[in-house]
């Protein structure tokens, strides 16, 4: 199995500008965030991605693109009718092979030499299967992801057979469903932002789709919950970190550990200490 296309979803109603946003990357150029997030996903070896937007925004999503090392598309979300709708209008991009798939208000360090995408394509070319990156996160920030339950595979620190997917679950509902032996008490498996899916998938969404009344939100989880049922689907848990563009002081927490993984770190700790050290004097009695 090899990845050779990526899907970008960025036409949700509070998605659409965030990555638009301009940082300085970790190797100190500037960029918006979608050309980051584009950069990262050409770096797994894609070799062309769709950016699905919303109506009239492709110029300005080409423009913050720049260039990029592969064939770039864009695919207009004209009847928003959720996440799960804005990845099924690839279907036909990405035809019968499966893809990788990447949020637009996430940004991933890797704690490795391989970026996060790299080690996620490499896991699913080698299990031959759906793998969604996940991380442990803490049950205050389940209202912001996706999480799975399931069982680590033997001799497998990193891997994990899914057997649940919930959408942002409560914290009641987790610890029902979603407890994964050996995390930190009050911590769950939540998804990274990146997956590579097979076109299973899509074919699961187009039923949900067909069985909705007129209007109703297609949401993904339910399909990936199928998809679980149906097929081997294992998460794996990356080495590296997520930042969520579009929470709480997400730009800001995404821009600093951008500029602590590149060659500015010490001019950028330098900062920091400097303004921590301005805030205390100013705020002494």
């Amino acid at each position: 199995m090899k990845i050779k296309k990526a899907v970008i979803t960025a036409a949700g109603r509070n998605q659409t500008k965030v990555p638009l946003q301009v940082l300085v990357d970790s190797d100190g150029e500037s960029k918006s965030a979608i050309r980051i997030i584009l950069e990262e996903a050409f770096a797994s070896g894609v070799e062309e991605a769709c950016i699905i937007v919303s109506p009239g925004d492709e110029e300005i999503y080409r423009t913050a693109a720049g260039q990029v090392p592969g064939k770039l598309s864009f695919i207009p979300q004209a009847d928003p009718r959720g996440y799960g709708h804005a990845l099924l209008i690839a279907q036909e991009f990405v035809g019968p092979h499966s893809f990788l798939h990447f949020v637009s208000d996430h940004l991933y360090i890797s704690n490795l030499e391989n970026r996060c995408a790299q080690q996620l394509v490499a896991i699913a070319e080698a299990e031959a299967c759906s793998v969604s990156a996940v991380q442990p996160t803490r049950e205050g920030m389940l209202p912001y992801y996706g999480a799975i339950g399931g069982t680590r595979l033997h001799h497998q620190q990193n891997l994990y057979t899914i057997e649940r997917v919930l959408e942002k679950p409560t914290p009641t509902e987790a610890e029902q469903s979603l407890i994964v032996p050996g995390l930190r008490a009050g911590h769950y498996l939540c998804f990274f932002g990146m997956h590579v899916l097979s076109a299973g998938v899509m074919e699961i969404l187009r039923r949900h789709l067909g069985e909705l009344p007129p209007g109703q939100m297609l949401h993904l989880a339910p399909a990936l919950a199928e998809l679980a049922r149906k097929e081997k689907y294992l998460a794996c848990e990356i080495s590296g970190r997520r930042y969520n563009l579009g929470v709480k002081f997400g730009l800001l927490n995404a821009q600093i550990a951008l500029g602590l993984a590149g060659n500015d770190r010490e001019e950028l700790l330098a900062q920091l200490v400097e303004l921590l050290a301005t805030r205390h004097a100013d705020h002494k009695p």
